[in-house]
């Protein structure tokens, strides 16, 4: 035994992977209809088998190469492969290990993963994922640890097993003795110890897992003690920052003044790669100084010729015209437009790199690191064995680092110029060439006769979304990237089938995408195609309301397909105040979204009486996940996705202006600021029922369809348009 046995053991657990999940939500989803609905729905495929389900089975063969380590000071160390973007995944997976082995919280460290290939498509941090596909695995895992403990005092006390408990992170006798976990860590680790098989507790007995808990990074992200990939300290690494195009995806034809650059203080290194030249210096602001000093003759993009008006054209043009002509049944029709949007977190990309002519090793903030590991080593002409890649706790993704062009920009660079490098994208390099949410235009015709909806059909058409990183890995990232777009579009389409579905019996519907390739660099923005899609929806069944002459909550309980749905909009009603009087110029609006096999109600009220100011002065929510692992991460994440939707439904959003974003910065691209967002904002987590389901994800869609009802309500007009308040009120940065 290595001396790394001798003071931990390691546990892994096979967690044995099962079709219950899928089987069971197919069967539910053919039950028969409620009585009311009078045309219902038939199960779309995000009924039969979300995204989530995929993404689990997909990981299944892999699910137990969990590792958990107990050490002799008693710390338990969860090895995570996943990425902890600020959403709380650490927290979550922590208190699944406490819950198991009735270990104080405090004691319990969650280290992330270095990219490991052998998980396969079970490294990617996304699709609001995580704590559904490890729930079991990190259960199962800590349960095995536990019994392993437990037979370790067993036997040092010579007792039955069955005799032992466990608390406060200690193994308890019946006569009184007591062994921590740490002095027990040597013989647990011992390849003959006799153990009996290893359950999960039931989870009636959990006294953790459902209870509101602070993050466990909490006090390092306010102290400034939590480390970033900028923060390592990695020994001669140097600043770098890279001058890019003026237009996205041009292309370097010459740098004219290189020597006087390279002369100026601090400066160390110009090199040329792919998305620009790369300045490496001494100090950050020397870099920056000698990036704006480069005197670049740049080759054009692919996106040019692209401007809002050409890009909007191009959308409306790609939209199929409905299926279904109206015949005699009276019909509602609308249009609506969705701007690119910045994910915009609050670190920008970045990286370190330490490349050498035999190896490399890269630190970065990465959702999907396996691809990143294996298209690094690629480009660098290296042994995968021979790179090694770091996965580093991220301010913020939004979907935005999915992809690792930082990691690979850095990896390339360090190889140019033989040193370590520290690469920072700058705030403008973020907002303008880093990856968007793509712009759509969405098109619905609904049907409707003797108070009933008959059809309700919605053609959307999209700047083509990127999903060129695949699974994770290597092999669907390259079949991402097939000729004309080909693996590209069949990864699109799979995603849009397998996440956007509607809630109501609104009779024969049908919601399709076409994509459009505009060169424009693309990335899944959190809720991907839900977002702009249902919250499209959203604002036409308010319409609908109106039409047949219902108010807009009794109309969505009418058309719900569920009990546990209308449980989630009764709540947000309810605790709303739904129907409240409101002054002229404010009003309530509604919505509701479910995905992922969770559901979410929200009740916002909108004030527009300063036409230069409009915000939204309250929000209700009502959130329904079937089991909360941590209520407190979850309201977080509810709030999250408010103010996702109160930016880009009211003014955040990117103008293109001859292939290149024209917002640089927060103060141009209008995030919501802290004025912007209501002070009384409410989040009312319902009663655990069944497992988790998704989260990250699912605030977004409602808001956005709340927001959008409350702004025409407030109003008496028709939002079409969004961002609604888009204009241009800023100087741009020079190109």
């Amino acid at each position: 035994m290595d001396g790394q046995r001798r003071r931990t053991f390691l546990t892994q657990l096979i967690a044995a992977p099962t079709l219950a999940l899928v089987t069971r939500t197919a069967v539910e989803a053919l039950e028969p209809q409620p009585a009311h609905a009078a045309v219902p729905t038939l199960p779309a495929p995000a009924d039969l088998v979300d995204l989530g389900d995929l993404f689990i089975l997909a990981g299944s063969p892999t699910s137990h190469l969990l590792t958990l380590r107990v050490e002799t000071d008693g710390a338990i160390v969860l090895g995570l492969p996943r990425e902890e973007v600020g959403q709380g995944l650490t927290t979550a997976v922590a208190m699944l290990v406490a819950e198991e082995l009735d270990a104080p919280l405090a004691d319990v460290r969650v280290e992330l993963d270095d990219a490991r290939p052998e998980l396969l498509f079970n490294q990617l941090t996304g699709s609001s994922n995580g704590v559904r596909s490890l729930y079991d695995p990190v259960r199962r895992t800590a349960a095995a640890a536990r019994a392993r403990l437990l037979a370790a005092a067993a036997q040092r006390w010579s007792v039955p097993v069955r005799t032992l408990t466990t608390a406060d992170g200690a193994v308890r006798a019946p006569d009184g003795r007591s062994a921590g976990y740490g002095s027990l860590a040597v013989a647990a680790a011992a390849p003959g110890l006799a153990v009996l098989g290893a359950t999960p507790k039931p989870e009636s007995a959990h006294a953790l897992v459902g209870t509101p808990t602070g993050r466990i990074d909490a006090r390092a992200m306010v102290t400034g003690r939590q480390r970033y990939t900028l923060d390592l300290d990695i020994p001669g690494a140097k600043p770098c920052v890279l001058r890019r195009p003026p237009s996205l995806g041009g292309t370097v034809v010459a740098v004219t003044n290189r020597d006087a650059v390279l002369a100026m203080p601090g400066v160390l290194e110009v090199v040329t790669v792919p998305t620009g030249v790369a300045v490496v210096a001494e100090t950050f602001g020397q870099a920056i100084d000698a990036k704006t000093a480069l005197r670049v003759t740049w080759g054009p993009g692919p996106a040019d010729a692209l401007s809002d008006d050409t890009i909007r054209a191009k959308l409306r043009a790609a939209t199929p015209p409905p299926l279904l002509p109206p015949l005699l049944t009276p019909y509602l029709d609308a249009e609506f437009d969705f701007a690119f949007v910045s994910h915009a977190p609050m670190e920008t990309n970045s990286a370190v790199a330490d490349v050498r002519e035999d190896r490399a090793e890269i630190w970065s903030g990465l959702k999907s690191p396996i691809v990143a590991r294996e298209a690094i080593a690629l480009a660098l002409g290296l042994p995968l064995s021979k790179v090694t890649v770091h996965v580093v706790q991220a301010g913020g993704s939004f979907g935005r680092r999915l992809f690792y062009d930082a990691a690979l920009e850095a990896a390339l660079v360090s190889q140019a110029c033989r040193r370590p490098v520290r690469l920072m994208w700058t705030r403008i390099d973020d907002t303008r060439h880093g990856r968007m949410r793509p712009a759509s235009h969405h098109r619905i015709r609904a049907t409707y006769a003797l108070g009933e909806v008959l059809s309700f059909e919605h053609k959307v058409a999209a700047a083509e979304t990127d999903f060129r990183h695949g699974l994770g890995e290597i092999i669907t990232a390259t079949a991402a990237s097939l000729p004309l777009g080909i693996g590209n579009a069949t990864l699109a389409q799979t995603l849009f089938l397998t996440t956007v579905k509607s809630p109501y019996n609104f009779g024969l519907t049908t919601q399709s995408l076409t994509e459009v390739r505009t060169g424009i660099p693309t990335g899944s923005w959190r809720s991907v195609y839900s977002a702009n899609t249902r919250g499209a929806e959203e604002i036409v069944v308010d319409e609908l309301a109106a039409r047949l002459g219902k108010d807009p909550v009794e109309f969505r309980r009418g058309f719900l397909k569920s009990a546990a749905q209308r449980a989630v909009l009764d709540k947000a009603a309810t605790e709303g105040r739904w129907g409240r009087a409101m002054p002229p110029g404010c009003a309530q609006g509604i919505a509701f979204h479910e995905e992922y096999k969770s559901r979410t109600a929200c009740l916002v009220e909108i004030d527009t009486r300063d036409p230069e100011h409009v915000r939204v002065t309250k929000a209700v929510i009502a959130v329904d996940v079937g089991r909360p692992v941590n209520p407190k991460g979850l309201e977080a994440q509810m709030i999250g996705g408010l103010t996702d939707a109160v930016s880009t439904t009211l003014r955040a959003g990117l103008h293109i202006d001859k292939g290149l974003p024209v917002e640089g910065s927060y103060s141009q691209f209008h995030y919501a600021r802290q004025r912007d967002v209501p002070t009384d904002v409410q989040v009312h987590v319902l009663p655990a029922t069944g497992d988790p389901g998704g989260a990250g994800e699912l605030g977004v869609p409602a808001a956005v369809g709340a927001i959008a009802n409350a702004f025409a309500r407030a109003t008496g007009t028709r939002p079409r348009s969004f961002p609604l308040d888009f204009d241009i009120d800023f100087t741009p940065y020079p190109r």
